[in-house]
């Protein structure tokens, strides 16, 4: 599902200033109920997002008021299908007016669509003899469609007839997939489930944007945690194929196995220009990810990512840790991620939007209840 708004269209000279930024918001029911609350469903967060008054999206969209990026990101904004009710209403309540010394910002442009958390399967996906079809026996964790989704907001257009989708692109269907197996070997899902599984845990998406007459497609995606399993780890190797999915897909050479979900394939085309965008769930240093997901792409020749960004208040967070200025989580790990294609882009500045104590705003980010346990990470370019 496509949206876009033609309130007005930014033109731009091939010298501009743009900022990307991606954020991790934590904008899904169970956030905002107790834990353990059942029959819950993406309604919670319509009625929050209705009210205009809820003080965590408050302060959520006041950081990103501070930041002003160009476009950005969004994870764990779950799915609404009506976008009057949802991302509309988040710009509309949350982020177009001035709010206290905080300019207004709009987002006129919009993309999101259906992800695979909470998306029901018929199988014992996690062989606890149980088939619940939700939670983790769906095809992706979740306990209702939509829960941990994705939304895309941006200052620019969307050219929407070349969005591509990879939400039902079949993990069988990579080559050289990391294999699961169960303690004597045999496969860990039944070849029916494995038939069907799908790579995403929620989705990828290529969105291109056009900044005057320039293309950037964004990569927009967020891999299931490295967490949550056991010895067989799953989920620790779904995570480095959803980044595997990536370095191949900006390959020149190894992309040729990939399809959208409209049956088109292939990967990026030669000498695009593209961000990479997301909570990847994984870092270089630390972490139970198997790092050479990311560390592979963070060495891709096509990706500028030799200075990543940072913060004062990461560094003060964990002051023993030599990792720390580059977290982009409260629990202590780089796991969010701004990649802009060396081709196209010269990068200016970048960081991490976690103040130090005592600094402006510090108060925003110092309780996971008070915005996220993200943090907004941010990489401004200038076009070339």
């Amino acid at each position: 599902m496509l949206y876009t708004s033609s309130l007005f269209a930014q033109t731009t000279t091939k010298s501009a200033e743009l900022t990307f930024a991606t954020y991790n918001v934590s904008m899904e029911a169970e956030n905002y109920v107790p834990r353990g609350t059942t029959g819950i469903s993406e309604q919670v967060l319509v009625k929050e997002l209705a009210s205009g008054q809820n003080q965590q999206i408050r302060n959520i969209a006041s950081i990103i008021k501070t930041v002003r990026p160009d476009v950005i990101l969004l994870n764990e904004f779950d799915y609404i299908k009506d976008p009057q009710a949802g991302v509309m209403q988040f710009v509309k309540a949350y982020l177009k007016e001035d709010s206290g010394n905080l300019k207004g910002i709009d987002y006129p442009y919009y993309y999101y669509s259906t992800v695979n958390t909470g998306q029901p399967s018929p199988y014992d996906l996690n062989n606890d003899g149980k088939t619940e079809q939700f939670g983790n026996d769906a095809w992706g964790f979740g306990k209702y469609p939509g829960q941990y989704g994705m939304v895309f907001i941006s200052r620019y257009p969307i050219d929407t007839e070349n969005v591509r989708t990879f939400q039902h692109f079949k993990w069988k269907d990579m080559p050289g997939a990391l294999k699961i197996t169960k303690p004597d070997g045999s496969d860990w899902y039944v070849p029916e489930a494995w038939a069907q599984f799908p790579l995403s845990s929620k989705s990828h998406w290529d969105i291109p944007v056009k900044v005057g007459n320039e293309t950037i497609h964004i990569l927009a995606s967020h891999p299931t945690p490295p967490t949550f399993d056991g010895p067989e780890d799953r989920n620790g190797k779904r995570n480095h194929d959803e980044i595997r999915f990536w370095k191949d897909y900006i390959s020149d050479k190894n992309s040729s196995y990939i399809y959208d979900d409209k049956g088109t394939k292939g990967g990026l085309k030669a000498d695009s220009r593209f961000v990479i965008l997301g909570d990847q769930n994984a870092s270089p240093d630390e972490g139970d990810a198997i790092s050479q997901g990311i560390r592979s792409l963070l060495a891709d020749p096509k990706i500028n990512s030799e200075t990543p960004p940072s913060s004062k208040g990461g560094a003060e967070h964990s002051s023993t840790n030599v990792f720390a200025k580059n977290h982009t989580a409260f629990w202590r790990m780089r796991a969010d991620y701004v990649l802009p294609s060396r081709k196209g882009f010269q990068i200016i500045d970048s960081g991490v939007f976690w103040p130090g104590k005592g600094e402006s705003m510090a108060e925003f980010v110092e309780k996971r209840e008070a915005s996220s346990d993200h943090r907004l990470v941010w990489v401004k370019v200038k076009m070339e």
